[in-house]
């Protein structure tokens, strides 16, 4: 049985009842469909055609999703009155949807259809949700009820209680009722009292009615209702409100009289009354009333008070009544009673702190003697000179020493008299010492950063870690001179100085910035009038990041399309291209194999425009593919071999299966090859090139066995890529050439090597549609094989070695592309590999 018979068999036994079941046909899917986050339930988000085989019964089709609880019903089956094979399921979105563009922008849809006695199929479909127009607000605050908060009434004033929208620029919000000491700001948010709620009043309820109106006249209103609920903490109470208490005038000055105790938090003590008292201090934590002076034979009556340090609202009062007893015991009187000053870090050994004014009514002032006692830490710091209390050291607040002391030096001056019994008074001194703003900041000794062109916005650049020897050590503030903008896109942490990118970066406008940095130095002097700063500069070089190359699957393509009516316009395909990050745009320009013009890019798809060519062409177009910027452009080009049929010639085979009915009579196909019978001349050029193109590789070997290269690398082995589409291309041959062609092609592949690759396509493009000839096409490169091509496509390489792996994908590319044009027989695939 001939070729024909056993074509023949193979087709009638595709077409036998029984032995083919087709697949049912999703036909315009996968695709994208925008549906806008204002739509209401039951809105048609789309309507696919699922075609089937017979006219039995309807499909069926089930709706999947891969995110969990997508707002869609259930798919809808309506058939088409014009075609009893063809069905519509219509998508539409679920009762109660609320769709939200912030938190969900897409939905991925997986719709599987199988017709009666076929196999099923699934395909996707992706709707996109875009924002609405419409200002909605959220459902708990615009319903009747409106949303509920609850405090407690322990809330610091002013507190954010709750916020309307979570993004409230260009919004305006209006409070409709005036009567709740609530407030609500201009960005939405609903504030305490300026007061604070009353902590011990039963459950309050405040109702908030607010409008929302933004920019375009859109608003919407709800309400929100406040319960502020009675304070947990336990209220401040004196267990004892009355005390009396008796002492005797023997108590010194800075002693222990009594001490008062109330229940509650964070509880603090104050005397009321008297309002100036002389003669009785309080500690405000531990409610020890001390005594300032010697008591005298007397009474004091004291209204203490205590309360909340965190809310004073919540207090309680007390009183205690004070007698003081006589006593027959003498003791020197010294004026000051008690001694507390503060004095500045520089004071000089030496000087006077205070003078004690001390008499006895049976002594003198040569009679009395004065002491120094107290912690050592703090005695070496004073010395006593008859009842002048001075400086003996230094005291300097920037160490570590008066650090460990908390700044404040005490002691105690004891002033005897002599005789017996023995008399003394003890006078307490307290002496804080205050810090003086002695240096300047200083500069790190280096500060250059580097940072990538692509960092983020709030990326780090690095910090500047300035100095000072004022205590607090390196207690400084950071400023950036000039501000942050686009000359200058960085942000200083005014305490941590830390610098961060707060605006776009292109190393190609701008590799280097000379940044000013202020240090002022803080807390290191009570007059902030003497605060001193200092100027650093920082310099900060871009780092340029490559974009990455453009990526296209697949590199190559065969397509094959039947021209429509002249001046109409007519998709071909579209590209699927795709770069790094995957927001960035990508541009697409045909570069090559377009000289009449018949085809143009409109973004990635390719059209063609037809004309009133009679005859079947194919077309090679090489199209170029880039991102990024014009000064950084990276491209990969694509090539696309379109094989166009006039409508009045028979449309060769494709690869496209087309849905059929299946018959039973029997099908004849009839199969005409043509074969080329190559003149004499032609096989004589075609030696004379042959035997040109082994001398030129003879002096190649030799020149590339001198530059001690390695002989693995003569040759071109082919890539992963190259195999996959090998394998995935589908060959269709409609003519065999000769036997010379394989010459032909491989002076073609020594030009690809040589760098001449695409100037060889092209003109090869170029000959083969102005002469219509194959055989014009063979007679040009003969042409070339007598010319000096060799050493023009030298000078267009230059002297540099070219990678073998690029090289090596260049000769597959040019050959792949030249097979779907129909220039390649099978002798020269069997070459190739």
């Amino acid at each position: 049985m001939g070729t024909h018979g056993h074509f023949t068999f193979l087709l009638l036994s595709l077409y036998a009842p029984g032995t083919f079941v087709r697949a049912t046909v999703l036909p315009d899917l996968p695709r994208v469909v925008t549906l806008s986050e204002d739509a209401v339930p039951g809105t048609r988000v789309a309507e696919v055609t699922v075609s089937c085989s017979n006219s039995s019964s309807s499909p069926n089709v089930t709706l999947d999703s891969i995110e969990p609880n997508h707002p869609f019903n259930s798919i809808a089956i309506s058939s088409d009155p014009m075609d009893a094979t063809t069905f519509w399921a219509e998508v539409t979105l679920a009762a109660g949807a609320e769709l939200d563009a912030r938190q969900l922008s897409q939905y991925t849809l997986i719709l599987r259809a199988a017709c009666p006695g076929e196999d099923e199929v699934e395909e996707r479909l992706y709707v996109q949700v875009t924002p609405g127009h419409v200002l909605r607000c959220d459902s708990r605050f615009a319903s009747p009820e409106g949303d509920v908060v609850r405090v407690l009434a322990d809330v610091a004033p002013r507190t954010p209680l709750y916020a309307v929208l979570p993004q409230p620029l260009g919004l305006t919000f209006t409070l409709r009722n005036r009567n709740t000491p609530l407030t609500l700001t201009r960005r939405g948010l609903v504030l305490a009292p300026d007061k604070g709620f009353d902590p011990y009043k039963d459950t309050q309820t405040f109702r908030l009615e607010i409008e929302v109106t933004d920019r375009h006249g859109h608003n919407c209103s709800g309400a929100v209702k406040v319960e502020v609920q009675p304070s947990l903490r336990p209220r401040v109470t004196f267990p004892e409100p009355h005390r009396a208490v008796t002492v005797t005038e023997s108590i010194g000055p800075w002693e222990v009289v009594t001490q008062v105790c109330a229940g509650g938090e964070n509880v603090h003590y104050a005397i009321l009354a008297p309002v100036a008292p002389e003669r009785f201090t309080i500690d405000e934590r531990t409610g020890e009333i001390r005594s300032t002076r010697r008591l005298e034979g007397t009474r004091a009556h004291l209204l203490i008070r205590a309360y909340n340090r965190l809310h004073p609202e919540d207090h309680a009062t007390a009183t205690v009544n004070i007698t003081v007893q006589g006593t027959d015991r003498q003791a020197p009187r010294c004026v000051p009673a008690i001694f507390v000053s503060q004095v500045p870090e520089t004071v000089s050994p030496g000087e006077t702190l205070v003078r004690l004014r001390c008499t006895n009514s049976a002594s003198t002032d040569r009679r009395l003697h004065y002491a120094l006692e107290g912690p050592p830490s703090s005695l070496s710091h004073f010395c006593m000179e008859g009842p002048q209390l001075k400086v003996n050291t230094t005291l300097d607040y920037d160490s570590e020493a008066m650090a460990a002391l908390g700044f404040q030096l005490t002691a105690t001056i004891v002033v005897t008299v002599g005789g017996q019994p023995l008399q003394s008074t003890r006078v307490p001194v307290l002496v804080t010492v205050t810090p003086v703003n002695e240096f300047r900041p200083a500069c790190p000794s280096s500060a250059s950063f580097t940072v990538l062109e692509t960092a983020a916005f709030g990326s780090l650049v690095g910090r500047v870690a300035g100095t000072d020897r004022d205590y607090p050590r390196d207690s400084l503030e950071y400023s950036l001179e000039g501000g942050s903008g686009p000359a200058q896109p960085f942000s200083i942490d005014r305490r941590t100085g830390k610098i961060r990118v707060v605006g776009s970066l292109d190393s190609q406008q701008q590799k280097n910035y000379r940044l000013v940095v202020r240090l002022t130095d803080t807390h290191n002097d009570l007059d902030l009038r003497k605060r001193q700063s200092c100027l650093c500069d920082v310099s900060v070089r871009l780092q340029a990041v490559p974009d990455p190359l453009p990526v296209c699957i697949p590199e190559v393509q065969e397509l094959r399309i039947t021209a429509g009516f002249p001046g109409s316009r007519q998709p071909v395909t579209r590209l699927a291209c795709h770069s790094s990050p995957d927001s960035a745009a990508l541009t697409y320009t045909i570069v090559g194999g377009n000289e009449d013009g018949c085809f143009r890019l409109e973004g990635n798809t390719l059209v063609y425009l037809p004309s009133d060519r009679a005859e079947p062409q194919p077309f090679v177009l090489l199209v170029e593919v880039w991102g990024g910027s014009a000064a950084r452009r990276r491209s990969s080009v694509v090539a696309l071999v379109v094989h166009v049929t006039p409508r009045s010639t028979p449309v060769p085979p494709s690869t496209t299966t087309q849905p059929t009915t299946l018959k039973r009579e029997p099908l004849v196909v009839v199969r005409t090859e043509a074969v080329w019978h190559p003149p004499a001349w032609f096989v004589a050029v075609l030696t004379i090139s042959g035997a040109l193109l082994l001398g030129t590789l003879g002096c190649t070997a030799r020149n590339l066995l001198r530059s001690n290269r390695a002989p693995g690398k003569l040759f071109l082995a082919k890539s992963s890529w190259d195999v996959v589409e090998h394998s995935g291309a589908k060959r269709n041959t409609d003519t065999h050439m000769p036997a010379a062609q394989g010459s032909v092609m491989a002076l073609l592949r020594t030009h690809v090597v040589m760098g001449c690759g695409v100037l060889v396509q092209q003109e090869t493009n170029v000959v083969y549609r102005q002469n219509k000839d194959k055989g014009k096409v063979f007679e040009y490169l003969a042409k070339l094989s007598e010319q000096n091509i060799t050493g023009m496509c030298s000078e267009g390489t230059g002297s540099k070695p070219v990678q073998e792996a690029t090289l090596a994908k260049t000769t597959f590319l040019f050959f792949r592309v030249n097979l779907f044009a129909g220039l390649v027989s099978e002798q020269d695939q069997e070459l190739e590999a």
